[in-house]
């Protein structure tokens, strides 16, 4: 391979590790100018009747600056254009501090009121918080990294670079090619747009970019904690970070919410770890006890102990008989073991587990072994709580082996979008159906981060833009509904605040115990001649639209096309 499409690969490896969420942007090593950020879905919110009279609580308001009106979202109006437009970049060594700090928490903070004007803060955007306008102090330094001015926000390169080997040649061979530019101009555009419309009072979120000593290989799959421990502490004490957003592996989470930072990404928890680590803990990912309660739910109410009718060949009609795949990682294999006893509980049984380990560069070697261990154990039904990748492996092993298994999709790390779907071996997915967290897939330039960029800048935004645009969201959201006395407790209190909304990321909520986004789920089977609402091509997930929470899944099977997939008509 090239050096130049290697170069140019590394610019799209980010979108990977954004969509797997155990490989984040942050763990390519790339000079120390780049602005990393990554996405997946949260917010936070607080509803009008929570405004009160300055300092009463959480709460969310008018326009970032002033308190007068935004303009809706998909505005053609064009505010500031180029990277970095009206807003500062924050290296470490730079000052963060305000002069005026001392002055600001003498005076009463600032009333908040509800806006006059409109309900929501963003109007067209169906994840926006309630709004409410704000004028007067605001409480200047609330917290460490919170000025009268601005909010500082950590992104930590890590040491290392990951070998995305395989993917890499993956990419290049579905023609996909992205400069590490794109990422950052994209990144600093939607910056731009939430710095504009959301309301800071009267902060702007400042980031802080640096090059950290720990080493994302080792903390991915467990290891590394001393220099994550390290890192941490240099993110606390030196660089004087209020949050951090490149918190994506749990190591250096944990070592985050130890120094009192609040941590955004660790990917796929138990909802007991970010319990424990709270007001600080917070992710872009549904939490994996909701993707368990669900899954498992719906395994144990609609398939256990029944023929395995959507798989093909000899195995078509046996009995099934389930496999788990996930992550060679503690942290995940907890995930799992949870996921085996829900089943368990429900009336259900898993035949196989197998681990793999989360290196791409050994992603062909390990999917010819699974499948083989599969196809020897007769397993008709597999379920893979895994990164979006290891599949195109695994299907294209299993056609090679004539092996034609149910494909049970969990709605883990992307794998239940079109764009993933359709990287797959289609002789084998179009027997996939399963869950999906997320709402009905968006065409690329009608999604909400395409139209927050596209009305800040005139040009055309990354592949991640929508990724970027959900995960800043998530600190967005929190710092407005948590009123100008910013503090981890009060972004907490903002965060449970937030009401319920449903949009094309899904259900969002959250509350005591609960420090992710999506809570409920929808049936989806995958349909290899539907042309995909996201990009046009060929394949794509349907669904009856109906939305369920834990507990509320029917036992007999949805109504459905007359196709392999869940809630399908019997054939």
């Amino acid at each position: 391979m090239t050096d130049r499409r290697l170069r140019l690969l590394r610019g799209y490896a980010p979108v990977i590790a954004l969509g797997t969420a155990f490989l984040a942007v942050s763990t390519l090593t790339v000079p120390a100018r780049r602005l990393q950020l990554t996405v997946g879905a949260v917010n936070p919110g607080v509803s009008a009747e929570t405004a009160t009279a300055a300092g009463a609580g959480p709460v969310a308001t008018g326009s970032a600056a002033s308190g007068a009106p935004t303009e809706a979202m998909g505005s053609s109006t064009t505010r500031a254009s180029g990277p970095g437009a009206g807003r500062r970049v924050v290296r470490p060594g730079q000052a963060g501090g305000s002069a005026d700090a001392a002055a600001a928490a003498a005076e009463p903070l600032g009333a908040v009121t509800p806006c006059s004007d409109r309900a929501k803060q963003i109007p067209k955007d169906p994840y926006s918080p309630p709004c409410l306008a704000f004028a007067g102090n605001n409480g200047g330094a609330t917290h460490r990294g919170v000025t009268r001015e601005t909010i500082r926000i950590g992104l930590r390169f890590p040491a290392d670079p990951i070998d995305f080997g395989q993917v890499y040649q993956f990419l290049a061979d579905h023609g996909i090619h992205e400069t590490r530019e794109d990422l950052e101009r994209t990144a600093l555009g939607l910056l731009d747009y939430f710095n504009a419309t959301f309301q800071f009072y009267g902060r702007k979120i400042e980031p802080v970019l640096w090059q950290g000593s720990g080493l994302a290989a080792q903390e991915i799959v467990g290891g590394g904690q001393e220099a994550a421990n390290a890192d941490a502490i240099k993110a606390a004490k030196e660089l004087n970070v209020f949050a951090d957003a490149s918190a994506f592996t749990p190591p250096y989470a944990d070592a985050l919410v130890k120094q009192g930072i609040v941590a955004i990404g660790a990917p796929y928890m138990s909802r007991k770890w970010y319990s424990e680590r709270a007001p600080y803990a917070w992710s872009i990912t549904p939490d994996c006890s909701i993707i368990t309660e669900t899954a498992g739910e719906l395994y144990t109410k609609q398939l256990a102990g029944k023929p395995a009718q959507y798989a093909g060949g000899a195995l078509k009609d046996k009995p099934r008989k389930l496999a788990l795949i996930a992550p060679d990682v503690p942290w995940y294999q907890d995930c799992i073991n949870d996921g085996v006893r829900r089943i368990k509980e429900g009336g259900g049984d898993v035949a196989v587990r197998i681990a793999y380990s989360l290196d791409p560069s050994v992603f062909t070697s390990q999917a010819a072994s699974i499948v083989a261990k599969l196809k020897d154990e007769g397993v008709t039904s597999v379920a893979c709580g895994c990164d979006p990748i290891l599949p195109v492996f695994i299907t294209a092993k299993a056609n090679e082996q004539n092996y034609q298994p149910e494909w049970l999709v969990v709605g883990t790390a992307l794998t239940d979008t079109d764009i993933f779907g359709q990287f797959y071996n289609q002789d084998q997915w179009r027997r996939a159906f399963g869950i999906s967290l997320m709402g009905p897939q968006q065409p690329i330039r009608a999604s909400l981060g395409y139209r927050a960029y596209k009305s800040v800048r005139t040009d055309e935004p990354s592949i991640a833009v929508d990724l970027l645009y959900y995960f800043i969201y998530v600190i967005a959201i929190g710092i407005q509904m948590a009123g100008p006395d910013l503090t981890p407790a009060t972004f907490q209190q903002g965060m449970f605040n937030y009401p319920r909304a449903t949009g094309p990321a899904g259900s969002w909520s959250f509350g005591p115990g609960d420090y992710t986004p999506m809570d409920d789920a929808m049936a989806i089977w995958w349909n290899p001649d539907a042309d995909s609402p996201y990009n046009g091509k060929k394949g794509a997930y349907q669904s009856d639209g109906k939305r369920y929470r834990p507990g509320q899944w029917p036992r007999e099977p949805m109504a459905g096309p007359p196709a392999p997939a869940l809630g399908g008509a019997r054939q």
